[in-house]
């Protein structure tokens, strides 16, 4: 935030004090819009919203990152204590508007569009994505090194399992290795290597609602899947959900790059990688403990982005 003469706390309460503000910035928690996006949901005019983030920008409220000739805008990760502790306190209240809750059913067909992008990706790639991911990001993808921290007693969801390589891999560790996905195209393909492992469970499902019980799980795994979903927050939310007590969460993604529209958009990317103080924020808005990230060397043989691990427990 920026320095002044008043008190942090009333710097907060004067940018939350706008109506059109608190809406621009409850959108953009957890979600990233343009600025046509957020004109179309506000039902706003453009010099309106922009002068609107701006003072959220300057203010330190939001950020902005460039792909092609637009720019998406997200809350910021780096908020100060105070100021996310006011946030969510504003946001619950304003959350349970008409205005609020109007912004968000004309919202989700923003979303839906971008959620579509990756279904369509994965529906044409199930065939090569085995080769397609290993080119990409190498073998840190199986996270072989982890599979020994398994215990024999555990249940483990490969949550966004593609073709269930790791859920194979999972099974002789574990007493039941369970993997979701919403692709019917991928789940084909896990379905045909899982046929005879005996120990494994695929079901389909969005990872927004997991078809999964309360507690199920000791161990839910995130891997590469968080930059194809809308509302990453929303997802470790419902993963913390399926999680038993001292249940433990990994996740595998790409860190923050700067390769452009070109290559999210050949890939079906939502978004390009995680900053690793977002991604801390996010666990702990989730209200994981314990929560570790770790950036991974580079692996020789990929040509993908740089990627990290985080980890947490409930």
């Amino acid at each position: 935030m920026n320095t002044s003469t008043s008190a942090p706390i009333l710097e907060c309460l004067s940018v939350l004090g706008d109506q059109m503000r608190t809406r621009i910035l409850a959108l953009l928690d957890g979600s990233e819009f343009t600025v046509s996006e957020l004109c179309a949901v506000l039902q706003a005019p453009q010099p309106t919203i922009s002068r609107h983030l701006k003072t959220l920008a300057t203010e330190g409220w939001v950020e902005a990152r460039a792909e092609g000739r637009n720019r998406h805008y997200h809350l910021s990760p780096q908020l100060d204590d105070a100021a996310r502790s006011l946030w969510r306190i504003v946001h619950h209240e304003v959350g349970r508007t008409s205005l609020c809750r109007a912004d968000g059913e004309r919202a989700r067909p923003v979303l839906e569009k971008r959620r579509m992008r990756a279904t369509a990706f994965f529906a044409e790639s199930a065939a090569e994505w085995d080769r397609t991911r290993a080119e990409l990001f190498g073998s840190a993808t199986g996270l072989a090194p982890l599979l020994a921290l398994v215990e024999p007693s555990w249940v483990v969801g490969d949550l966004g399992c593609g073709t269930g390589a790791l859920t194979a891999r999972l099974a002789p560790f574990a007493r039941r290795s369970i993997g979701v996905d919403r692709s019917e195209a991928m789940l084909g393909t896990a379905k045909a290597r899982l046929e005879d492992v005996e120990n494994a469970d695929l079901r389909c499902g969005e990872l927004e609602s997991l078809p999964i019980a309360d507690g199920e799980l000791d161990l839910a795994i995130l891997a590469l899947v968080l930059h194809y979903v809308v509302d990453p927050r929303a997802v470790l939310a419902e993963v913390r959900r399926t999680l038993a007590p001292g249940g433990r969460l990994l996740v595998l993604d790409m860190r923050r790059h700067d390769r452009g529209a070109g290559f999210s958009d050949a890939m079906g990317h939502v978004w390009p990688g995680f900053e690793l103080e977002r991604m801390e924020a996010w666990l702990a808005d989730a209200r994981f403990g314990s929560i570790r990230l770790q950036p991974l060397a580079p692996d020789p043989d990929a040509t993908g982005p740089l990627l990290f691990l985080a980890s947490a427990r409930v």
